[in-house]
């Protein structure tokens, strides 16, 4: 499998593409990133909230377990601190559960606003380098298997654009039916480079 041309020109144009998507990839990262942290960065609020409610909860709760060893009221004083404390828990699950949805949240943006723009860039990516990969294995095929320069030639015929064909020869298909090996070789010349692929000398 051969990922790059083998002309530098080319290759040059292919690995500063590799390198402008490699640099966008990182890009959307780091982005995404930025947003969960900023996010991520609310559930503060809820840890505030846990750990308020935390104390208050234990703090009832220790008033209302030492009022309740005074003798005669301390049965019916503890009511109502049990009831505060109570409170102090449902304070802190609610906490806990706004810390949770918000590092669910943060996580869920900020792997959408990366993955989407990463599997587009992959996408162009695939297909643009798919394409030169399986052309540039058809051309060396061909020439591993020993098919003649003459067909090479014309499939340049079949396949370039006739502006670049004619500056090899105005009549480049007669060229090519009378056996003119200067131009036939040029044109399967022209055909491998645009695979991707050096004539062998």
């Amino acid at each position: 499998m051969q990922l790059y041309s083998d002309f530098a020109p080319r290759r040059t144009r292919q690995l500063l593409f590799d390198l402008l998507s490699l640099a966008f990839v990182v890009g959307w990262v780091w982005l995404g990133s930025a947003i969960y942290a900023l996010i991520d960065d609310l559930a503060q609020f809820g840890a505030q909230m846990e750990k308020a409610g935390a104390g208050f909860r234990e703090t009832m709760t220790e008033v209302g377990d030492n009022l309740g060893g005074v003798p005669l009221i301390g049965s019916s004083i503890r009511t109502p601190f049990t009831r505060a404390s109570d409170a102090g828990g449902a304070l802190e699950t609610a906490g806990a559960s706004q810390q949770e949805l918000t590092h669910q949240l943060a996580l869920t943006v900020g792997i959408g606003v990366a993955l989407l723009p990463i599997l587009m860039i992959a996408a162009v990516w695939l297909a643009t380098r798919g394409r030169f990969i399986q052309r540039a294995g058809r051309a060396k095929a061909m020439v591993r298997a020993g098919v003649g320069i003459d067909l090479l030639a014309l499939r340049a015929l079949s396949h370039q654009k006739i502006g670049t064909i004619a500056k090899i020869d105005p009549d480049a298909a007669g060229a090519w039916r009378r056996g003119d090996e200067a131009v036939v070789r040029r044109l399967a010349r022209l055909e491998l480079e645009a695979a991707g692929i050096r004539l062998p000398s």
